[in-house]
């Protein structure tokens, strides 16, 4: 579990965030959900300590490792499929678990027989499983997912959504996970923290797995979020 307790954050005269607080529990997906620019990359990279903060404190990072997945896949242009996953365990493992880890998870996101493609011979779609199975390989527990699935179409989206969910069932790990579309959130988070303004707060907070049906979840966000439609 990792904690930001009163945290503030200026670039220049910009006040990004003032005595913020949020927590992510253990194991558990907590989505930032709120409109682009608001600061939820911030708070990410704040929780990932790649961002200093100006004042408070960031509890629970001691034994944090952690893993990214972005809106784009940011492959190497130069590394095949194997190569972009193998890539980031050279550090971690011998080579013959390393090729055990890589293949299982090319097998687990559905790219076998592509092992030696690079980047450019793929769907933008492959690209992205590239990237979760890449992510889902290092051995990290802390996972945070920027914008995952912006750009895909629905189809994609659904499968990517899907393949997340069964990485995550075998492989458990504690998530931050921001978006701005409505139904990645429900369909994905135990808990939903809606952010507005600026500095950025948490206006309201909701948990999708206690409502009756997604449908009465999707409601609620969207009354909470002052919104009819995605933001």
């Amino acid at each position: 579990m990792i904690s930001l307790i009163n945290i503030s954050k200026k670039y220049n005269d910009l006040e990004i965030l003032k005595n913020f607080n949020i927590t992510f529990e253990k194991n558990k997906i907590t989505c930032l959900f709120g409109p682009s620019g608001i600061g939820k990359t911030t708070i990410a990279n704040i929780t990932a300590l790649l961002t200093t903060v100006d004042s408070g404190e960031i509890k629970g990072s001691e034994n944090a490792v952690y893993s990214y997945v972005f809106q784009e896949p940011r492959l190497l242009e130069w590394y095949s499929v194997f190569g972009n996953i193998d890539f980031v365990l050279k550090n971690v493992y011998d080579d013959k678990k390393r090729k055990c880890i890589v293949n299982n998870y090319i097998n687990m996101v559905e790219l076998m027989g592509y092992e030696n493609y690079k980047p450019n011979a793929l769907s933008g779609g492959m690209q992205q499983r590239v990237s979760l199975a890449r992510a889902f390989a290092y051995p990290s527990n802390f996972l945070i997912l920027d914008e995952p699935f912006k750009g895909l179409d629905i189809k994609l989206k659904d499968g990517m959504i899907n393949l997340f969910e069964r990485l995550w069932n075998i492989d458990k790990r504690t998530v931050l996970f921001i978006t701005h579309d409505v139904d990645e959130a429900i369909f994905m988070s135990d808990f939903i923290y809606v952010i507005k303004n600026r500095p950025a707060e948490i206006i309201g907070k909701i948990e999708p797995p206690k409502y009756n049906s997604k449908v009465e979840a999707k409601s609620v966000l969207l009354s909470l979020s002052g919104t009819s439609s995605n933001i």
